[in-house]
């Protein structure tokens, strides 16, 4: 016969709530939780480098969306984007995007730098001006290389 001790049921027990409670938070820390309410936008890179699905996408360091799609385009070589913007969060139809770094060692982010226009990006609608990930390495090149030119 086997006979189950008290102890044991309840150490299994609080083992198991901690797990689930674990993979409430990750989950929630994650966004992954998170209903995907806001509007989409686009915008075409030359280089997309550190970027990816589910990078935020900050304006003045504040998080106001996530990057929701990246595919190339066969076309014309560049890095078509799609990112959702928080519902709330208006972003005037003269912004730029830009590839920023948070760091030397850190990650990129999507960066919105907001321009001045009364008017403002709607649903669906594609960012014009974009700037794309600068390369450590390659401006490194250029400094010890030196690039002639002053």
């Amino acid at each position: 016969m086997s006979s189950y001790n008290a102890t044991e049921v309840l150490v299994g027990g609080a083992v198991l709530a901690c797990a689930i409670a674990f993979g409430v938070y990750a989950s929630q820390s994650t966004g992954l939780s998170q209903s995907s309410g806001g509007y989409e936008l686009g915008a075409s890179f030359r280089s997309l480098e550190g970027v990816g699905v589910g990078t935020d996408v900050r304006l003045a360091g504040v998080k106001i969306g996530t990057v929701t799609g990246v595919d190339l385009n066969p076309e014309t070589y560049r890095a078509d984007t799609t990112f959702s913007i928080s519902d709330g969060i208006l972003v005037p139809d003269d912004s730029a995007i830009v590839i920023s770094s948070e760091g030397l060692l850190g990650g990129n982010f999507v960066e919105v730098m907001p321009g001045g226009s009364p008017f403002y990006f709607e649903a669906g609608d594609q960012v014009e001006d974009t700037q794309g990930a600068v390369s450590l390495i390659s401006l490194l090149v250029k400094f010890v290389a030196g690039d002639g030119s002053k």
